[in-house]
């Protein structure tokens, strides 16, 4: 039952490295924007959006429809790059270890 334990140890060293990139990845921060950049949000590596910053000539009161689709557009793009980018760092972790898609 050698290669049982050995897994064991595997496995939990694996887990405590995906913990410290979990923390890691909240420090990180991603940028994306929509409109041309008239619309920037700044997620962290969580998905978690920390800033929407607004391009002062995208605030146009009789256009209030379109600065919600690029408000989504942009926090879209924001979470996808948040999720690569923490799919990146834990592939790191768990490359050959795990099938493809897990995490």
């Amino acid at each position: 039952m050698k290669g049982l334990g050995d897994l064991m140890k595997q496995a939990q060293a694996m887990q405590a490295k995906l913990a410290k990139i979990q923390e890691e990845l909240a420090q990180k921060t991603v940028e994306a924007s929509s409109g041309g950049g008239v619309v920037t949000v700044t997620c962290d590596g969580q998905g978690n959006v920390l800033k929407i910053k607004l391009d002062p000539e995208v605030v146009n009161p009789g256009d209030i429809e379109m600065l919600e689709e690029l408000i989504l557009a942009a926090l879209a793009e924001g979470k996808k790059r948040a999720q690569e980018m923490a799919a990146e760092e834990m592939g790191k972790v768990t490359q050959g270890m795990l099938p493809p898609g897990v995490l």
